[in-house]
């Protein structure tokens, strides 16, 4: 029997998270006052919605092949989904709600990790066309965050492995054609 792949390994939340989020709350409520500062402007100032984007850039930064890297994007953005799952609900629900120049700072940041999504799906698929693509590749995101919203009872473990299987199969769907 072998060990499984370090991409597995379960994620170990930053030691100094907590804090940060605390910090970053204290500074806008000073700020701006209790009432004008809502969750994801705390998430925001503390830095978790970047998570995925450096997560992302770790990946790509080590040259894997494409199916292994898509796998690895996968893997990342469970963890994510499922580690920070409050404050990724608070994030799909409110981005809307925020400053026109954060919404569009985190719309943009969406896109240049979508795209990094998109192509690594061509270069591994390149038969699919380019909606095709992003049609899949957002299917599986929201395959992902479909969990974001309800109890599944399952362990977190079994969840995830769940979740990461119907991403990939997702992405791999055959494409239909026109």
């Amino acid at each position: 029997m072998t060990d499984a792949p370090a991409s597995t390994a379960p994620r170990r939340r930053d030691p100094e998270r907590r804090q940060r989020i605390l910090a970053a709350a204290a500074e806008l409520v000073a700020e701006r006052g209790y009432h004008e500062v809502g969750m994801s402007d705390i998430g925001a100032a503390a830095g978790i919605v970047d998570d995925l984007t450096r997560g992302a850039a770790q990946i790509l930064s080590r040259g894997l092949e494409p199916e292994q890297t898509l796998r690895e994007l996968i893997a990342a953005h469970v963890r994510i989904t499922l580690d920070d799952r409050m404050l990724m609900r608070v994030y799909h629900n409110e981005i809307a709600s925020l400053p026109a120049e954060d919404n569009r700072r985190l719309r943009r940041k969406q896109r240049i990790y979508i795209e990094e999504w998109v192509h690594i799906l061509d270069v591994l698929r390149p038969e699919v066309d380019d909606a095709a693509a992003r049609a899949l590749v957002h299917a599986g995101i929201g395959a992902v965050h479909s969990t974001l919203f309800y109890s599944s009872g399952l362990p977190a473990g079994r969840l995830a492995k769940l979740m990461a299987a119907a991403a990939e199969a997702t992405l791999f769907i055959p494409d239909v054609g026109p």
